[in-house]
């Protein structure tokens, strides 16, 4: 990781509180560390550290990314109830999912209208909405 990743994923930790340890550098330099927004899964993350040649295991990527995500770092996306993916970009926007390449990407939020959302229930307040349209080949 050369030294503007690594400067870049160090204040990314920071900013969501969170100590910069050596897993944690590993995961978020290959998260944040060029400055592209991306989409990860558990799995998708672990054999992309593995590539990278860090040692870490999957069962501390799971816990790293939900950790990541408990700082306001990450967002996750489920799909199907069983599969997450974890979007680096924080902002609300759509995503389209690739039933063929089981891959999320973002969706132009432009044409997206959300007329309405059913009132939460009491003491409850909506605290982000997930658009995700799905696709397969016509």
């Amino acid at each position: 990781m050369g030294y503007s990743e690594q400067q870049r994923s160090t204040t990314w930790l920071l900013r969501g509180g969170l100590r910069p340890t050596r897993q944690r550098l590993a995961l978020a330099g290959l998260l944040v560390g060029d400055g592209m927004d991306r989409h990860v899964t558990a799995e998708s993350l672990y054999a992309a550290v593995g590539e990278a040649g860090a040692k870490v295991s999957l069962a501390t990527v799971y816990n790293t990314l939900r950790a990541f995500c408990e700082a306001g770092l990450l967002n996750e996306v489920v799909v199907d109830g069983a599969r997450s993916y974890f979007d680096t970009r924080l902002d609300d926007h759509p995503h389209f999912y690739w039933e063929d390449s089981h891959t999320l990407t973002d969706a132009p939020a432009e044409d997206l209208v959300i007329a309405g959302l059913p009132e939460a229930p009491e003491g409850m307040a909506v605290s982000r909405v997930d658009v995700v349209i799905r696709l397969k080949r016509a």
